[in-house]
């Protein structure tokens, strides 16, 4: 009896790729295995056609002997001869490429050096507070940071000093073990040393066998001129210890910058309100301006300072980590209404304030300007009324 193509077999097309054919199989496999099929002769049969056409299609070398010669270009290399016993991989194989994500297996625990690979740490994460002043000029600061490091008693192999741990005589340090069901070889985690391919008779007395204890460890860290909140310094080498004598992670401090006093920061620049009284918003005078060094420098307040106005110092702002470019300072005018007045005070003021009644718009063209645009608004109100 000829066989039938191992296309045809697997439902696919001569192009499909390896993703679509292990599907393909996986469910024709799932749809005619024998333990989910028992005394059904036809469905065992429709198995071991799958089984063998995917052992062909999902090979390189084999898939293009197939495609070029047939059948026979696989018969004649030694591949299957059309039957269960001449396969070379062995159905096991075929179901840790297909079934290992459900079960746990797969290729790679294969080999006996899975369960004692090295691991890298972990990376950990610092969150460094920050004044405002630190993160524009730079810092020096010590942190103390908790994480797993190497057990200096057992040097990290988790055993009692002078002993050693042993290959677990279950899996042969491979950490898994394969169980044989029908046609499913099921490949899962050693239940004698879970998994780690190793047995420790005699456990370290102060790791309790972990290879690893928490400490904590003070470390002296260099917060770079201009950081800001969100940015990251990295210390490599200085998160927690590696497994099995791997490397060990990361520490990364994450900066968050205090609010000020005084000055808020936008980028590269710093911004800052300054009330100044309404007297030298009006005539005009000079005004004394801190800076986050420290300095002063003096602010000119041209007549007739509106509230809002801002006035640009060059250069006083802030020299990015990421830049040369040194950002400004900012400074927003409030105009700050007196209050506490004495008699004398109010009378004077009062005075003054009569002088602008006969002033109208010249002294206070803002106010008229909105009283008018109000007016219009009211009576385009009422006229829509009508």
């Amino acid at each position: 009896m000829s066989k039938r193509d191992y296309y045809e077999v697997l439902g696919v097309q001569k192009n499909v790729s390896e993703d679509d054919l292990k599907k393909a199989f996986r469910r024709l496999a799932m749809k005619y295995h024998p333990d989910r099929n028992p005394d059904n002769a036809e469905a065992e049969a429709k198995f071991k056609e799958a089984k063998e056409a995917y052992e062909v299609l999902n090979d390189p070398q084999k898939r293009a002997a197939y495609d070029q010669f047939g059948h026979a270009g696989v018969d004649q290399s030694g591949g299957f001869g059309g039957g269960r016993g001449g396969a070379q991989g062995g159905f096991g194989d075929v179901f840790e490429d297909i079934f290992g994500d459900i079960f746990g297996g797969g290729r790679g625990g294969r080999g006996g050096g899975g369960a004692n690979r090295a691991y890298r740490g972990s990376d950990l994460q610092y969150n460094l507070e920050l004044t405002l002043e630190d993160a524009v000029f730079g810092t020096t600061t010590d942190i103390r940071v908790p994480s797993l490091q190497n057990c200096e008693t057992c040097n990290g192999s988790g055993a009692k000093p002078g002993t050693h741990p042993q290959t677990c005589p279950t899996c042969h340090g491979s950490g898994q073990v394969r169980i044989q069901q029908g046609f499913f070889a099921i490949q899962q985690t050693c239940p004698h040393c879970h998994g780690k391919g190793k047995i420790i008779a005699d456990p370290c007395p102060d790791c309790h066998g972990q290879g690893r204890k928490e400490k904590q460890k003070t470390l002296s860290v260099r917060i770079p001129a201009g950081v800001d909140n969100g940015d990251r310094v990295r210390l490599a080498g200085e998160g927690e210890a590696g497994v099995n004598g791997g490397p060990a992670g990361d520490l990364y401090v994450q900066v968050f910058v205090k609010p000020h006093e005084l000055f808020q920061r936008d980028g590269d620049n710093l911004h800052c309100e300054v009330p100044i009284r309404f007297t030298t918003a009006a005539i005009g005078g000079e005004f004394e301006v801190p800076t986050l060094d420290g300095n002063r420098v003096s602010l000119k307040i041209p007549a007739e300072t509106q509230t809002g106005k801002q006035f640009r110092l060059r250069n006083k702002g802030v020299k990015s980590v990421r830049s040369a470019a040194v950002g400004d300072l900012i400074c927003r005018v409030v105009v700050e209404t007196p209050v506490n007045l004495t008699k004398r005070q109010r009378e004077l003021l009062e005075e003054l304030d009569a002088t602008f009644v006969h002033g109208g718009k010249k002294h206070s063209p803002q106010e008229h300007g909105w009283l008018d645009k109000a007016k219009g608004f009211v009576k385009d109100l009422f006229e829509g009324d009508k």
